[in-house]
């Protein structure tokens, strides 16, 4: 059973893979049988620089990619009831919180790359975001109804176009510090890297939501 287990869990990993950026491999784990180690943009659990990016900011790739894999395993299967169950009247589902988390890329996308101030967004994209930005009561009316696949092609959507200006940034950019920030002095790395924690915070929602569908389907892990 423990190995059944953990063979399903290494498939679900090779499979996730397949959304983040598109500078990794196919081959997901160190690959014993081969002479001549795998450049390490082809190993997920290998952090550091990737190929077609300044050093600095292909780490930060690096853990972009491995934490979009870590937080897809807990939704992996899961049906559109179960995206929309809520816990009581003042949570918020995982299919809202999955399209918080592009919300949250597309608006430091416009922040940082385009340079607008925060809160400075189009109408195009508060009406596509805003709901799911600050969840609450409107996210739980408006944001359900939706399969998987639906949150998971938004995020990749938006996800693609970060790996793109990414591309054309170095890292100077990177490092360049806004000293008008509301948290005070915050450079690119701090505001990019927070955007990757904060699949991290939610991970941990997600994981706990599933312990308490009804019907006892997931258990805790």
């Amino acid at each position: 059973m423990k190995q059944r287990n953990l063979n399903t869990r290494r498939d679900f990993m090779k499979s996730a893979a397949v959304i983040t950026s598109g500078t990794l491999g196919l081959t997901m784990l160190p690959q014993f049988s081969t002479a001549t180690p795998l450049p390490s943009e082809n190993r997920i659990n290998v952090m550091g620089p990737r190929e077609g990016f300044s050093p600095q900011i292909g780490t930060l790739v690096s853990m972009m990619d491995w934490m979009r894999m870590v937080i897809l395993m807990p939704v992996e299967g899961i049906s559109v009831k179960e995206l929309d169950f809520l816990l009581d009247e003042n949570s918020n589902s995982i299919g809202a919180m999955l399209l918080h988390l592009a919300a949250t890329e597309r608006f430091y996308q416009v922040h940082t790359f385009e340079g607008k101030e925060w809160g400075d967004f189009s109408k195009e994209d508060l009406d596509r975001f805003d709901v799911a930005m600050n969840l609450g009561d409107e996210a739980r009316k408006t944001i359900k109804g939706n399969n998987l696949n639906y949150y998971l092609d938004i995020m990749t959507e938006v996800r693609e176009n970060t790996i793109k200006e990414f591309k054309k940034r170095d890292d100077k950019w990177l490092m360049s510090v806004d000293e008008k920030f509301p948290w005070g002095p915050t450079n690119n790395y701090c505001k990019w890297f927070h955007v990757c924690e904060h699949e991290s915070n939610h991970n941990g929602q997600f994981k706990y939501i599933k312990t308490r569908l009804p019907g006892g389907k997931f258990s805790r892990g």
